[in-house]
């Protein structure tokens, strides 16, 4: 298990646009990817689970992944975060 904590970052946080970058993202990998904010875990590759996040900008959330690839899968979806999802 590999994970890295985020602050979002952008304006809009995890709403639309986003959260479709985020779910993207975690699908290219076979780990298993949830992202953890306020000690509710979530599927980091279902958009209604990240949107139903309510993640605004200043929040923290924890993006966890097991299985292959894990460490690939969370270094790039914290630089997504990390990078303002090239807003």
């Amino acid at each position: 298990m590999f994970k890295l904590d985020a602050v979002l970052k952008n304006e809009t946080g995890l709403h639309a646009r986003p959260a479709s970058m985020f779910t993207k993202e975690a699908s290219k990998y076979e780990a298993d990817v949830k992202v953890i904010k306020e000690g509710k875990e979530y599927n980091a590759k279902s958009i209604m689970g990240i949107l139903s996040m309510g993640a605004m900008k200043g929040d923290v959330i924890t993006i966890v992944a097991d299985g292959k690839n894990e460490k690939e899968a969370v270094e790039a979806l914290k630089k997504l975060v990390d990078d303002n999802f090239g807003e």
